[in-house]
This record gives structure tokens, C-alpha cells and sequence, in this order.
């Protein structure tokens, strides 16, 4: 905001007392005139963003719920995706759609979808999902300052409380991946809060003298490919873990660079790790069994290189360890 005097952030909840989980917190004091609320209107705001956007602005769009995204794919696929190629190059959108994903309270089926493969389909689109803070700040800072097309990023709920001072910074922008651990016997390809637990998999499996290779997918519109094959070709395992359903999804794009590259890097078949696939239930207890994690990570990656002697680590909800939710924010 202090770098970009155009930028404005709207949506809704940006003014509200928890801030879209504290990260607007406090703006529309320091900035008045720029943070703007709005009603229950996605499609209509995004339609007022594409044209701010075309008339100079920068709108940072906010979704506190990715689902509430579904609301606006006429004005983001019809419009914003599709503006320079239609008009030859003459007219540009840059903007940036923040849309929250994941679990958090037992939130059930309609607010807790993680949509990115629908979206990542769709050419004029850049879709990333940050897994740090630092790849956050790397990547608004290039869609604000440089990008001149529309970016849509996935934030996972669960992140909200990471340190910004844990790690160095990330010079990753909006295209490209990055391997933010070397290994030996497998390659993990993860997005978004995967890649953290995807970290916490490989300390405990390096316990047991497993080496685990994992790549941060970071955009999944546009992932550094020869990265995840170089990768796959040094390690020849694949476990690929998404914050969605695997089926039509980011890992079922991860498989084809694989296959279109060279299937026979692979000295096992691949494995995918995703949401079950049926609605989010609601009650924790199922909740935790729905999605993916440490627990399940270690237990694919011991199955994929056939070992046996090995004690999976205990099954605990992510909610518990990254962030406890007491309620809807």
C-alpha cells in the first residue's frame, strides 16, 4: 500500500474486526480512502474491480472463502482472463483475488473448498498458493508492482499465524516453483500447508535414514516443470500432496509432466494424497480423517520405498497444531 498509492483492498469482512484473520487488520485507519467494505455482492464487486482495473487502479479483491469465489467466475473467467487477449494487447487487468481455503471449526461442505484446479484451467489466469510468509511477500509484491494480468492466490487458513521472521526470504514471484528441501529417495511435490507438512514428514522419516526431496509447486498455473522432473529423475519416486481432491486436480497436472516427460524415471508407480473424495463433513473427527497429513504423508512415503520397521507418527489434527479455531474467524 505504501509502494503503490493505486492499490486499493475490497471486499468483504476487510474492515471487520478480525481483518480476513488479522492480515487487513487496522489498514482502514491507515489508509482511509482505500479499504473499502462491501455487501454481499461478489459478482458485482468484481465486475467494479475489473473496471477500477482497467481505469489505473489495483484492486486486491478478498474472499474469506474460496467458495464465495464461485460467485464471481463469470467476471473472473469471461472478463478478467480474457481482456488482453481479445483486444489485442490494448486494455489490461492487473489485479490480484485473495481467496482463503481450507479447515478450520468443522465448517462443513459449502465453506471449506479448495477450488484452485478450476481456476488454474483457465489461460490468462495466474494462480499461486503461497505456502510461507515469505512467499506471500515475494508474490503480491511482484503481481502489484510488475504483473499486468489478473493473479488469483489461495491462502490456507491454517497459515494465518506463521512467523514472518522463521525463514529467509523467498525470491519465487508469481511463476515458478522451488525445492525447499533436497533428498535422495523421494520426491514430494506439495502446495500451499502440504508443503509444511510435507517438511514435518520428511524430519521424521529422516529419523529412519529416508532422504525426502520436496518441491513447493507454488504456482500451480505455472510450475517450474523441468524443476519437478529433474527432481523426479533423481530420486525416481513421486508422492504428490494437494490441498483438494486429486481427481481432474493439480496432482493429476503433476502426473502428466511426468508422463509427457519420461514415465520411466518412475521406479514405482505414483502416489496422490488429496481430500477425500466426497463433501467436507463437519463433525472434526471425520474432518480429520478427510484431509491429508503428516500421519498419511509417512505412511506413503514407507509404502512407496518398501519399508516396514518404520512407527507412523500419531494422527493429529492440523487445526491443533497450526491454529485452534474457536469459531467462524
Amino acid at each position: 500500500m505504501d509502494y503503490s498509492p493505486n492499490t486499493i483492498i475490497i471486499g468483504q469482512g476487510v474492515t471487520d474486526f478480525k481483518g480476513i484473520f488479522g492480515t487487513t487488520l487496522g489498514l482502514d485507519q491507515l489508509y482511509p480512502n482505500r479499504i473499502v467494505e462491501t455487501p454481499i455482492a461478489e459478482d458485482s464487486i468484481a465486475g467494479i474491480c475489473i473496471g477500477a482495473a482497467l481505469n489505473g487502479l489495483y484492486p486486491i479483491n478478498t474472499h474469506i472463502r474460496a467458495d464465495f469465489g464461485l460467485l464471481i467466475f463469470n467476471q473472473l473467467i469471461n472478463l478478467a482472463a480474457k481482456y488482453r487477449y481479445m483486444f489485442g494487447g490494448l486494455f489490461e487487468v492487473p489485479m490480484l483475488f485473495r481467496m482463503v481455503i481450507g479447515r478450520s471449526w468443522g465448517q462443513g461442505a459449502q465453506h471449506s473448498q479448495s477450488l484452485q484446479s478450476l481456476l488454474a484451467h483457465i489461460p490468462g489466469l495466474t494462480v499461486v498458493m503461497p505456502s510461507s510468509p515469505s512467499t506471500i511477500i515475494s508474490s503480491y509484491r511482484e503481481a502489484v508492482q510488475q504483473y499486468r494480468g489478473p493473479v488469483v492466490s489461495f491462502e490456507h487458513r491454517l497459515m494465518y499465524e506463521l512467523d514472518f521472521d522463521l525463514e529467509p526470504p523467498a525470491d519465487i514471484g508469481l511463476h515458478g516453483s522451488r525445492i525447499v528441501r533436497v533428498g535422495k529417495d523421494l520426491t514430494i511435490v506439495a502446495t500451499s500447508v502440504m508443503v509444511l507438512e510435507a517438511k514435518r514428514a520428511a524430519a521424521y522419516l529422516e529419523r529412519y535414514g529416508i532422504s525426502v526431496e520436496i518441491v513447493d509447486l507454488h504456482s500451480i498455473s505455472h510450475p517450474n516443470k523441468e524443476m519437478v522432473v529433474n527432481s523426479v529423475l533423481k530420486t525416481g519416486r513421486l508422492l504428490i500432496v494437494d490441498t483438494s481432491w486429486s481427481s481432474y486436480g493439480v496432482a493429476a497436472e503433476v502426473n502428466r509432466i511426468i508422463n509427457e516427460a519420461n514415465p520411466s524415471f518412475l521406479r514405482a508407480p505414483p502416489v496422490n494424497l488429496g481430500m477425500q473424495p466426497s463433501p467436507c463433513p463437519t463433525a472434526k473427527a471425520l474432518e480429520d480423517l478427510y484431509y491429508p497429513d503428516v500421519h498419511d504423508i509417512v505412511r506413503e512415503t514407507v509404502e512407496l520405498i518398501g519399508l516396514k520397521e518404520i512407527d507412523l507418527p500419531e494422527k493429529q489434527s492440523m487445526t491443533d497444531y497450526y491454529k485452534h479455531f474457536k469459531g467462524p474467524f
